[in-house]
C-alpha cells in the first residue's frame, strides 16, 4: 500500500469515528435542561419579551377620530422613528454623554488600573485595607452619591464654602464634569476588584523570571501585567461605554441643585420625560435607537481592540 493510501485510508477512518460521534446523543440532557432552564425562562422573561415589546410599541402611532376623539393605535411603521431623527434634543443629549465618555472613562479607568497595581505590588502595606477604601464607595448606590456630593458642590449647603463660592461646580460650563467626577468616585471600585482579579490569575512564575533578568516593579506592571490583563481592561471599558450611554440617576438627581441640568440632559433623561408626557411610542422609539447606538459603540470598540490585539 503506498503513502498516497496509507492517509487515505486513516483519513476515511478518522471521518468515521467523527460520524459515530455526532451520531451519539448527548448525555444528561435533562440535567443541562434544569440548569439552564431558570436562567433562559428569566432571560426570556425579563429580556427578550421587553425588548419585543418596546420595538412594537416604537412602530405604533396614536390616531384619533376628530379632535376629541378616542385615541387609537395603529400601525404606523417607521414614523416615529424619523421624529427620533428629528428631536434636536436628544442628539444634543447624546453629544453630550459621548463627549462625557471620552474623558471619564480612561480617567476611570486609569484609575482603577493604578490601584489595582498597586494592590498587587509587594511595596504596599495593609492591603486589606486599602482594598476596602477603594471598593467602598461602590457600596455607596448612586443615588446617595449624587445627592451627597450635589450638597458639597452646592455654595450655600457645602461646608466648603470658600471653594464653592469661589467655583461654581454646578454651572453649565462645570456641571456635567461634577457629574463625571460622581460617577468615577463610586465605579473606580468596581472597575479596579475586576483588574485585580486578573492579576491574581497570573502564575507567579511570570514574575520570578522577570526578577532573574533584572526586572523591576515598574517593569513587570509595564511589560508583564498590563499587556497580560488586557481583556479584562477591555471588559470593563465596554461596561462603561455601556454606563456612559445609560447615564440616568446622577444628571436626575443633579436638577435639584443645578437649573443647568435639563429633562433632556442624557438619552435616558429625554426618554424618561417623553414617556411621562405621556408619549410611550416616542419614548421606545428612543430607546431602540439608543440601544441599537450603544451595540454599535461596543462592537466597534470590541473590533478595533481585537485588531490592534492581532497586530
Amino acid at each position: 500500500m503506498t503513502a498516497t493510501e496509507v492517509l487515505v485510508t486513516r483519513g476515511a477512518g478518522k471521518a468515521d469515528r467523527s460520524k459515530d460521534r455526532s451520531r451519539r446523543k448527548t448525555p444528561h440532557k435533562g440535567a443541562i435542561a434544569i440548569f439552564t432552564g431558570p436562567f433562559s425562562a428569566l432571560f426570556l422573561l425579563f429580556y427578550l419579551i421587553p425588548i419585543g415589546y418596546a420595538v412594537w410599541q416604537s412602530l405604533q402611532v396614536v390616531e384619533r377620530d376628530g379632535l376629541y376623539g378616542e385615541p387609537t393605535e395603529v400601525f404606523g411603521g417607521l414614523t416615529q422613528y424619523a421624529l427620533v431623527f428629528q428631536n434636536a434634543p436628544f442628539w444634543e443629549s447624546v453629544g453630550r454623554v459621548l463627549v462625557f465618555g471620552i474623558v471619564q472613562v480612561p480617567i476611570m479607568l486609569g484609575l482603577a488600573l493604578l490601584f489595582a497595581l498597586l494592590l498587587d505590588s509587594p511595596v504596599l502595606k495593609g492591603k486589606k485595607f486599602f482594598r476596602l477604601a477603594f471598593f467602598a464607595p461602590y457600596a455607596v448606590p448612586g443615588v446617595i452619591a449624587a445627592i451627597m456630593w450635589g450638597f458639597l458642590y452646592s455654595p450655600n449647603l457645602s461646608p466648603f464654602t470658600q471653594v464653592t463660592q469661589t467655583v461654581d461646580f454646578l454651572s453649565p460650563q462645570l456641571v456635567l464634569w461634577s457629574i463625571a467626577n460622581v460617577v468615577t468616585w463610586v465605579f473606580v471600585g468596581y472597575n479596579m476588584l475586576i483588574i485585580y482579579s486578573a492579576l491574581l490569575a497570573i502564575p507567579s512564575e511570570v514574575y520570578e523570571a522577570a526578577r532573574l533578568d533584572g526586572a523591576g516593579q515598574v517593569r513587570i506592571a509595564w511589560s508583564i501585567k498590563i499587556p497580560m490583563i488586557a481583556p479584562a481592561l477591555i471588559l470593563t471599558a465596554v461596561f462603561s461605554i455601556i454606563g456612559t450611554l445609560q447615564l440616568l440617576a446622577e444628571p436626575q438627581v443633579f436638577r435639584s441643585f443645578s437649573a443647568a441640568v435639563s429633562s433632556t440632559y442624557t438619552p435616558n433623561m429625554t426618554i424618561y420625560a417623553t414617556s411621562s408626557i405621556p408619549n410611550t411610542h416616542l419614548a421606545a422609539a428612543f430607546s431602540v435607537v439608543l440601544a441599537l447606538a450603544t451595540f454599535v459603540l461596543s462592537f466597534v470598540f470590541l473590533k478595533v481592540t481585537q485588531r490592534k490585539a492581532e497586530q
